[in-house]
């Protein structure tokens, strides 16, 4: 068999071959019918796996190439590719076979294989469809936007055959949020906060990217809850915002900032709360309080009331309600269930 024993039969063929190929035309040898040259059904191959392409050779062959669009890959035994995944498998009467490793895009299209026999030139032709997983190429960043915005996230991806894309918000039971490249969020609100889920889907494999939307809004804070201590013990006052970002505490105590460590009093932020700790209340730490949350977009605030609370004592205890005062000198009322505490002191008072 022979492989370049005739440069000008080659030249010639080859040429023609190529010609026809690049012009889109059915390919034919030189002076043959159509029943001497065979089309092969497409071979769809995925993208990174190895295809094979075997051509019949029969009768007594003399030349055989493989082509691809304007490049030999094979000349018999002979190698013109230059591409190292090109490799021969088999070359002999029966058949040549070569095959191409780690296939790309790049190796789609047309691939002819021309055989010259001791009666006749023939071709096959077969086209490579290659198959590519789908990849998102670009895609939205994780943003920060402030409540009310307008927001605009983005998913394209490539593939073949091209993808399917979807939306979906996975921090609210991954409900589907659109089925377009485009997301697009109107006014957004703090509950539309979160992890976003893009998804893009052919019938080769999945993409997945996420991308995280925070909303930042100003603090609001929960309704103060005054709180009564006997003089010399501890006390807390608590204060919790709902803000983003996370809010910064000032307390006040009537219109005068406290600080950390002022009077004895400790101040702890740990996240959205706050306490106003009194290790060991006195007569002057009765009175109202003042907690403001502050971030960047605003405040919010709301007021307490740290009352003493009375001890009872066995001259109280049978005097009904038990008496307590706030820091203004007011009495609030706290009642107790005296009526047991007069039961059991009945049979005493009844000596008498």
């Amino acid at each position: 068999m022979g492989s370049m024993k005739n440069p000008l039969y080659w030249a010639v063929l080859i040429g023609m071959t190529i010609l026809l190929m690049e012009q889109g035309s059915p390919v034919y040898s030189q002076g043959d019918s159509q029943s001497d040259n065979k089309v092969m059904d497409n071979i769809t191959v995925r993208q990174g796996e190895t295809v094979f392409l075997r051509c019949e050779q029969g009768d007594v062959v003399t030349h055989t190439a493989w082509l691809n669009r304007s490049s030999i890959l094979y000349a018999g035994e002979d190698k013109w590719s230059v591409d190292p995944r090109v490799s021969l498998v088999t070359l002999n009467q029966e058949e040549f076979t070569i095959k191409i490793e780690n296939v790309d895009m790049t190796d789609e299209g047309q691939y002819v294989c021309a055989v010259q026999t001791s009666s006749r030139p023939r071709t096959t032709s077969v086209h490579v469809l290659v198959q590519v997983p789908p990849k998102i190429i670009n895609f939205s960043r994780d943003i920060v936007v402030n409540e009310g915005s307008n927001v605009t996230l983005m998913c394209q991806a490539g593939g073949k055959p091209e993808p399917s894309i979807s939306w979906k918000f996975i921090s609210n039971s991954g409900d589907l949020a659109s089925d377009d490249e485009l997301l697009e969020i109107s006014s957004i609100s703090r509950q539309k906060a979160g992890v976003y889920e893009c998804t893009a889907v052919n019938d080769i494999d999945t993409d997945v990217q996420t991308v995280d939307i925070t909303v930042n809004y100003p603090p609001s804070v929960s309704e103060g809850r005054d709180a009564g201590v006997t003089l010399g013990q501890r006390g807390v006052l608590e204060c919790e915002a709902d803000a983003v970002p996370e809010a910064d505490f000032e307390w006040y105590k009537d219109n005068r900032r406290i600080f950390n460590g002022f009077d004895g009093m400790e101040i702890i932020n740990t996240g959205s709360l706050s306490k106003l700790t009194f290790h060991n209340v006195s007569d002057g730490d009765y009175g109202n309080y003042t907690c403001v949350a502050v971030n960047k977009l605003g405040s919010s605030n709301t007021n307490f009331l740290l009352y003493v609370v009375i001890e009872p004592t066995s001259s109280t205890l049978l005097q009904g309600p038990r008496a307590v005062q706030d820091g203004s000198g007011g009495v609030k009322t706290a009642h107790f269930h005296t009526c047991l505490l007069f039961i059991a002191f009945l049979p005493f008072l009844l000596r008498f």
